[in-house]
């Protein structure tokens, strides 16, 4: 016999609000949402440091790419991060998520691309509707969460730079900031972090930039203002506080393929079949439960991002 031991997150029954009543409430705010949106959203982006916890106004769920598991507690997910910028400690991203400074803020996009540009942060977002979708995340390190984010297409930014026949790869730049980032005062990886996709996976309508999660901007210990969510790819294929964005004809180098390519490859695929060095992949510990779970190919997103790599040995391509 299982007994089920109720998680600190969930309500007594004295708490829960009538569905009838729960229906009305979400009609009305998704209505008053879409209508402020246009007037709320250049406020928000423009209010400094304190902006993180603020709901973002005219966000749409997208059911069609969303997972329909639990999602992870919003204090496990903004408290157990790997943002080695501010520290290499599971709890160091939130503890000194205050020296990240996220105003002003600009993305380039340049490289082989035929709009290259350098945009301030609300410029860079006003074009495209947020959307929520809730992603199953494995991290490399075997645990894994489950967040609704915030975000929208990475290849909407894409088309709109227009990339040349040249091509083949983005590549992606994290903040460079060693006078307010603990992290960066320290040789961990070769500053700044990159990362990178093929171009085909990053045109893959499930990659997407996000802007916030829960509902919410995104804290600066999840990698505000601005970062990459990749959902069939481990957890370190998350490029955080991104300010650059570049078209590259070769593929470009990723912070911890460069640091360790016997560990880390460059596609970064979840392949349980191919163990890590230091721990086996074929299982996972969903944060905030006991029991490890199977871990499935592509983080469970085979049937969307398989066919990518048809025909590739991917236990030479990790």
């Amino acid at each position: 016999m299982l007994i089920r031991i109720p998680r600190r997150s969930e309500p007594k029954p004295s708490e829960i609000t009538p569905k009838a009543v729960y229906e009305d409430r979400r009609r009305f705010l998704r209505t008053a949402a879409v209508a402020g949106a246009g007037a709320a959203f250049p406020a928000l982006w423009w209010s400094g440091p304190a902006v993180a916890g603020r709901k973002l106004p005219g966000v749409r769920h997208n059911a069609q790419y969303s997972t329909d598991e639990e999602w992870t507690d919003y204090d496990d997910v903004t408290s157990y991060n790997n943002f080695y910028e501010l520290g290499t400690g599971k709890d160091d991203p939130k503890r000194n998520a205050r020296r990240l400074k996220t105003r002003p803020w600009s993305i380039a996009v340049e490289g082989e691309c035929e709009k290259p540009g350098v945009y301030d942060l609300e410029d860079f977002i006003q074009p495209y509707a947020l959307e929520e979708r809730v992603y199953r995340l494995r991290c490399v390190e075997a645990w894994s969460m489950v967040i609704p984010w915030v975000g929208f297409e990475l290849r909407r930014v894409l088309e709109r730079a227009r990339p040349t026949s040249r091509a083949k790869f983005v590549a992606f730049e994290s903040v460079y900031d060693p006078k307010h980032l603990p992290g960066q005062k320290r040789r961990i990886l070769d500053w700044p972090y990159r990362e990178g996709l093929r171009i085909d996976e990053a045109m893959h309508p499930l990659t997407i930039l996000a802007v916030g999660l829960y509902g919410e901007v995104l804290p600066n210990q999840n990698g505000a203002p601005l970062r990459l969510v990749v959902p069939w790819k481990y957890g370190f294929k998350s490029a955080k506080s991104i300010v650059r964005i570049r078209f590259t004809e070769t593929q470009p180098p990723t912070a911890w393929n460069t640091a360790s390519p016997h560990e880390y490859g460059f596609y970064s695929n979840v392949n349980p079949a191919v163990d890590h060095p230091r721990w086996s992949q074929k299982k996972e510990r969903r944060i905030g439960e006991f029991f490890k779970r199977r871990t499935l190919p592509f983080n469970g997103y085979a049937e969307e991002v398989a066919h990518l790599y048809a025909g590739m040995d991917l236990r030479k391509y990790y």
